[in-house]
């Protein structure tokens, strides 16, 4: 089973470009909803964070309260270092149960789909690294859109990531999600004859 960890910044597009890689024969995994499965109520990783982030990090139900934890993350970035510290071990235990599910069903194709796949140090996970790129003009354009914020928000939280530009250095694709979704869609089917129907 060949595994593809696709990447790229917030607001890239990396949701469609895998989505396109689905609909040509891949099993996709996605961080983003490991991590949200990684704190269910009765995890181990929810009751590390309410130890940590107390009582307020949860909501009266018992699922993690998000905006209370990224509030506090945000004044006090050693949070974020014994956040991350408690959910990528997590994550990366779901991530390889996914991946010997896939394994085991007989997928020759599984896309992990991880926006922190390289800043979580885990591209151990996979064989190649993709990176969805977007000019930075687009980007900010649609994580105002997508989030409901202003420009300076959109600059603060892209200038909090590791730069596209140094993200691209790892791909042995490069997929630029700029323009319209045709044109991207042509650069994935490229890509997927190049490196995996060939």
């Amino acid at each position: 089973m060949k595994i593809i960890g696709l990447t790229g910044g917030i607001a890239s597009g990396k949701s469609s470009v895998a989505e396109m890689l689905r609909e040509l024969g891949a099993v996709i995994i996605d961080a983003d909803q490991l991590s949200r499965e990684a704190v269910l109520p009765g995890s181990p990783a929810l009751r590390q964070i309410s130890e940590l982030f107390g009582s307020g990090a949860l909501q009266s139900d018992g699922t993690l309260n998000r905006e209370a934890v990224r509030a506090q993350v945000f004044a006090d970035p050693a949070k974020r270092i014994q956040l991350e510290a408690i959910l990528h071990p997590a994550i990366k235990e779901l991530a390889w149960q996914k991946l010997a599910e896939a394994r085991q069903n007989g997928a020759d194709v599984t896309v992990y789909m991880a926006p922190l796949l390289i800043e979580a140090n885990a591209t151990d996970r996979v064989d190649e690294i993709w990176v969805v790129t977007v000019q930075p003009e687009v980007q900010l354009v649609r994580l105002m859109q997508r989030d409901h914020c202003s420009l300076e928000q959109a600059r603060q939280i892209v200038a909090a990531q590791m730069p596209l530009a140094e993200k691209q250095r790892y791909g042995v694709v490069v997929i630029d999600n700029s323009n319209d979704l045709d044109e991207t869609r042509r650069q994935v089917e490229a890509a997927w004859q190049q490196r995996i129907a060939s």
